[in-house]
């Protein structure tokens, strides 16, 4: 059961049927935890955000997540690197007061999964981590966009979700994908469009 909602949810979002553009709240709307407040993530954990914890940041906190950003940089490339290094501090705080350190990439069938997240997970916590540096003023080059999906099965591809940043000036979509990599590495930082072709396997490298 908890795969099949996993996968109609992940072929609505294909489809562009679950959002709509600039609508984060959408995502939430549909069972994926909570929007983040100014301090405040509801994590999404046991795949499908079967369980949402909800994580305070102290100023500290989200001034070490926020890192680079904070003293501000110099271009759209720039901010992306630095949102890089974001995902991997908040990942590692996140994982030490919640017990998800120990998450593994892609999906792991056949184990126990409280500690482990799936893609929507991943879309999820790394979707709220981006508007809640939003919401600080740290994004001055992207603006955070709904998760977005890729993958129908009948194409060959399984279903599979990532967070979304957009250009201010470009316009180019970016996905941001921590879901390949295990937690607190680097997330997969590529263009939408080049991650909408690309294969799961792909993504590891």
């Amino acid at each position: 059961m908890l795969l099949m909602r996993r996968i109609v949810l992940l072929v609505l979002v294909a489809l562009g049927l679950s959002t709509a553009a600039g609508a984060q709240e959408r995502w939430f709307a549909r069972g994926h935890g909570h929007p983040p407040t100014s301090n405040k993530i509801y994590v999404c954990h046991g795949y499908t955000c079967r369980i949402v914890t909800p994580v305070r940041f102290s100023s500290d906190e989200i001034a070490a997540i926020a890192g680079d950003l904070t003293a501000g940089v110099a271009d759209a490339a720039a901010e992306r690197r630095a949102v890089s290094r974001s995902v991997q501090v908040y990942e590692e705080i996140v994982g030490a007061r919640i017990g998800t350190a120990a998450d593994l990439p892609g999906m792991q069938f056949g184990r126990g999964t409280d500690d482990q997240m799936d893609c929507i997970d991943e879309a999820t916590n790394t979707t709220s981590l981006l508007m809640l540096l939003a919401k600080h003023g740290y994004l001055r080059f992207h603006t955070v966009d709904p998760p977005s999906a890729r993958g129908f099965f009948i194409d060959g591809r399984y279903p599979h979700a990532t967070a979304v940043l957009t250009e201010t000036g470009s316009r180019k979509k970016w996905a941001i994908d921590s879901w390949p990599r295990a937690n607190a590495l680097p997330p997969v930082i590529q263009p939408l469009a080049k991650w909408k072709r690309s294969r799961i396997g792909a993504l590891n490298s």
